[in-house]
């Protein structure tokens, strides 16, 4: 590969590519120890996790302990046929897990009693706030207050206080209580353009807001409800109480803790509402044959394309726990959920019986699976006492304590939290394995305080699918049956430009499901967790170091919401300052599409700053744009190395232009792997950056989430990063981070950071420095080898690239009518996904093979690549019709070969064997190719009848 290049040492190219001006300097020491091996590094996140405890969390607020099937865990979860999946841009070689995401759907839309539902939101209160925001968008009225219910979430309360100060909006908290009811809930009717309801409440409170949500829709606005799924199997929908759009979590779902996420959130519209949707939406299309065959639909919203006309920067979801959450629908049916939750009410009714008979006060008679209970002295004696037996409740406030019970709960349970509150053992029944007494919960009586006409009568998860894979066998099966429909990193290289489809180590992965990580509440004490909070500070401080930043906080739960808070945290230290007019954000014409929606969900307004020919960021421009806005500029928003593929030569200097304006610098830290080891952001003139663990620091993509987004800042910053009231360590919890929250868990998707933990744990300094080495010298020959095939349209100095580089096919269109997407969707046939399409430029392909693939797999895709040309030739020179080659008809099934009369004027063989090395190896696509334009005019997003696939 050296050779071919031209360079003696992987580390001389690497030195050659990157600016000379922002190479990092020599340190005499580091944060970051040794590398250790991987028998070490597990004994060290053993030794981690042993300083968690495992408690029972009975604390709720929208977080539970759940059973997670065994069957779910070991083929899905644990399995990397579904957890090194990429986004399903390709549907062809993506059915399996497009079908599962149909399944969430149509479990969404069938329990909010809602028509269409997206492929999952981030969080629960990240889906409030997105709620919110397509209230504004689709509201009738011309006001700017969203009334909140008083019994919300406090988490959420805090999210969506932080997001709308940013976008204007005017918060108004309402005690939806009968004795204030006059239209709106509250004394005087109130016009609003949306209301958002909690259902069940905060407090556990079930109520009914029919009246409600009918009085603010009688004044033009739209209704959020953010309702518990489990909840929804015994109580009427919000879609049939008069909701407009429905949100919340699936995490209850079989879905672990994991110390707050990842979780998939869920959000779902009333028809005429499903244009206004963020994120992604799968909708049944046709393939090539005429076959149904999913895909992505609604597509023309990504932020790539619209940019800061973008009403979301969602621009992910939570594929892969989606999954697991479709897949307990699935595995349960209707009638197993309805039994999950009549246990669980029938538990909590007991609980509050129990309480009562001994004189307490239970706050509400009608509730699901939480009650607030009246203590009677200090509650904080209630929550030791608790604590001393394994317990973990909610303090409410100085006299009552909050106690949520889940499908995990046990008679044991109950008897333990009712002596927390001084009822005396001996009064119980029986005893269990380990002498604790019981409360026994089988003659409650489900919702017994809830009035009948807010009990579901209507059935639901009818579709076979919820009915059909009901044993371990039939659902092994079918999973394995799905995940075969797929194309992951198990079969081969996803050589996807800017996506880093990169190994997730098994050693990495290992430790997501010890019940120490997994089975942790996000609100769980201080005392509890010391083992997170210890990885946690030490993944901080390493990225720290390798960004050269002061602090980094942890809870973004993706890219998008890294690059959100390092603006709002810009926005944060200018209001600061005084400076309430900078308000206007810079960003490259070649920035990735979510820089520009987060800026406009930050409150400012994007400016563009064009491109040179080169691909570089125009200076003249930069400056002539800087002149005019230079008392209002806020930010400048870059990408290094660029998007384009390149070290771009004056990054200094556009740096410190945006600095000597007053302004602040975002270094979008999506392309860090490229830089890694060789320069720092803060070396660059960055103030805040986010980072991408699910890219450069091997977090697996799932097939289009998790994800985690770090933002890292400099020391003036640092107080408007993220901050959360629940956090356990006092400088998020309004000491050095005061900045708002960005998801509804203190430490965002901690679950799945002992993933990146272990990642640098493994590497060290110099192996990080290896990797981002080895990633530089592939994408590199990769360039080399193609450049006198398809042209390689931006380099750097000494025709370098960074990690990744743009293939330019448009002369290829040009002299042979082949396009990009033939070019995509012949080398599925070749066995290969297919690298990035038309991002950033039309009719490109940006590759990055990433420091994972061994020389073998480059060398076969490039030989694929120069076939696919060599077909395309053959086109041009009329040796195969335009409208019928191999390219034109790709990807072939295995049913288009083997039925009917093959009338095309290639080969049986050309068209799913064009290399002999498939014969044994051959990865058959389950569809031909999909009808891009479709979905969009006919959207079927839930389940289509079984007979449509037969």
């Amino acid at each position: 590969m050296l050779d071919a290049l031209g360079y003696a040492d992987v580390d001389a190219l690497v030195q050659a590519a990157v600016p000379e001006s922002i190479h990092v300097a020599e340190r005499s020491t580091s944060d970051i120890p040794p590398a250790a091996t991987e028998a070490e590094a597990l004994a060290e996140l053993r030794s981690l996790a042993s300083q968690n405890r495992v408690a029972r969390p009975m604390i709720g607020l929208g977080y539970y302990d759940t059973l997670t099937p065994s069957v779910i865990t070991r083929n899905v979860l644990e399995n990397p046929s579904w957890y090194t999946a990429y986004t399903p841009y390709q549907p062809e070689i993506s059915q399996g897990r497009l079908e599962a995401l149909i399944n969430f759907q149509t479990m969404v839309t069938d329990l909010t009693g809602l028509a269409t539902a997206n492929a999952s939101m981030l969080d629960e209160s990240t889906a409030v706030v997105e709620g919110m925001l397509v209230a504004r968008r689709a509201s009738r009225s011309a006001s700017n207050i969203f009334l909140v219910d008083a019994d919300t979430l406090p988490q959420t309360k805090s999210l969506l206080e932080h997001r709308a100060a940013a976008v204007g909006i005017e918060l108004q908290y309402t005690p939806y209580d009968a004795s204030t009811r006059s239209g709106t809930g509250v004394a005087e009717p109130v016009e609003a353009f949306g209301a958002f309801i909690q259902y069940p409440g905060a407090s556990g409170r079930v109520w009914d807001p029919s009246e409600v949500i009918t009085a603010v829709k009688a004044q033009g606005g739209l209704v959020v409800v953010a309702a518990d799924l489990l909840a929804l199997t015994l109580l009427r929908s919000p879609g049939s109480l008069g909701a407009d759009v429905a949100v919340g979590t699936t995490q209850r779902f079989g879905v672990p803790l994991g110390f707050g996420g990842p979780h998939a959130g869920y959000m779902a519209v009333r028809s005429g509402l499903e244009r206004q949707l963020p994120g992604r939406l799968v909708g049944v299309s046709q393939d090539a044959a005429g076959h149904p065959a999913y895909r992505l639909s609604l597509q023309t919203r990504e932020q790539h394309i619209r940019r800061e006309k973008a009403t979301s920067n969602i621009c992910t979801a939570q594929v892969l726990l989606a999954v697991m959450a479709a897949m307990y629908a699935v595995y349960h049916g209707a009638d197993g959920l309805r039994a999950i939750a009549t246990d669980v009410s029938k538990k909590a009714e007991a609980l509050a019986r129990r309480l009562r008979e001994y004189g307490l006060v239970v706050r509400h008679d009608s509730f699901f699976d939480t009650i607030r209970v009246v203590t009677p002295g200090p509650s904080r004696r209630v929550i030791d006492r608790a604590r001393e037996r394994g317990y973990q409740l909610f303090w409410a406030d100085a006299a009552s304590i909050g106690i949520s019970v889940d499908e995990t709960t046990t008679a044991d349970d109950l008897a333990a939290v009712a002596w927390a509150f001084g009822l005396p053992e001996d009064e119980f029944a029986g005893a269990g394995d380990q002498g604790e007494r019981s409360l026994p919960f089988s003659d409650a009586v489900a919702l017994a305080g809830v009035p009948s006409a807010l009990h579901r009568t209507d059935e639901y998860l009818t579709h076979p699918v919820f009915s059909t894979h009901r044993s371990e066998t039939a659902m092994m099966r079918y999973l394995k049956q799905l995940a075969d429909r797929d194309y992951a990193l198990d079969r081969g290289m996803i050589p996807l430009g800017s996506c880093t489809m990169k190994l997730n180590a098994a050693t990495e992965m290992a430790a997501v499901s010890w019940p120490e990580f997994s089975r942790v509440h996000p609100f769980a004490p201080e005392a509890d967790v010391h083992g997170y909070l210890a990885m946690i500070e030490q993944l901080e401080v390493w990225l720290a170091e390798v960004t050269g930043y002061d602090a980094v906080s942890l809870q973004p739960n993706a890219g998008s919401q890294g690059e959100l808070a390092g603006l709002l945290a810009i926005r944060g230290y200018h209001r600061a300052n005084g400076d309430l007019d900078r308000t206007v954000c810079l960003i490259p014409s070649s920035a990735h599409g979510t820089n520009a929606a987060s800026a406009v969900l930050a409150g400012m307004k994007v400016v563009v700053v064009a491109c040179d020919d080169a691909g570089n960021v125009d200076l003249d421009d930069l400056r002539a744009k800087i002149a005019v806005h230079a008392d209002a500029l806020a930010a400048l928003m870059i990408t290094y190395p660029s998007t384009h593929g390149v070290y771009e030569q004056d990054v200094l200097e556009i740096t410190q232009s945006v600095h000597d304006a007053g302004g602040q610098v975002y270094v979008d830290g999506a392309n860090l792997n490229a830089l890694l080891g060789y320069a720092r952001f803060g070396d660059l003139g960055g103030d805040v950056s986010h980072l991408n663990l699910h890219k450069t620091f091997a977090i697996p993509h799932g097939g289009g989430g998790p994800g985690v987004g770090p933002v890292a800042a400099k020391a003036h910053l640092a107080p408007h990063l993220p901050g959360h009231a629940f956090s356990q360590r006092a400088d998020h919890a309004g000491g050095v981070f005061q900045g708002g929250p960005v998801s509804g868990a203190p430490h965002g998707s901690a679950g799945i950071l002992p993933i990146s933990w272990a990642y640098v744990r493994m590497l060290g300094s110099e192996g990080l420095r290896s990797a981002t080495a080895a990633a530089v010298l592939a994408a590199n020959y990769i360039a080399v080898r193609l450049r006198e095939h398809y042209p390689v349209l931006y380099a750097g100095e000494g025709g370098l690239v960074a990690h990744e580089c743009i293939l330019d096919l448009r002369p290829l269109r040009d002299a042979t009518g082949v396009t990009v997407d033939d070019v995509a969707k012949r080398l599925i046939d070749y066995g290969f996904h297919a690298p990035t399409m038309s991002f950033p430029v039309a009719g490109t392909l940006m590759v990055e093979p990433t420091e994972s693939e061994d020389l073998a797999e480059i060398e076969r895709f490039i030989d694929a690549m120069i076939a696919i040309k060599v077909e395309a030739d053959m086109v041009a020179a009329g040796e195969w019709p335009a409208d019928d080659n191999p390219l034109v008809n790709a990807p072939h099934t295995a049913e288009a070969v083997v039925t009917g009369e093959w009338t095309h004027p290639y080969s049986r063989e050309i068209a799913v064997y064009p290399v002999r090395t498939l014969v044994r190896t051959k990865y058959w696509p389950p569809v031909r190719r999909i009808d891009q334009a479709y979905g969009d005019r006919n959207l079927v997003c839930a389940c289509p009848p079984i007979e449509a696939f037969a």
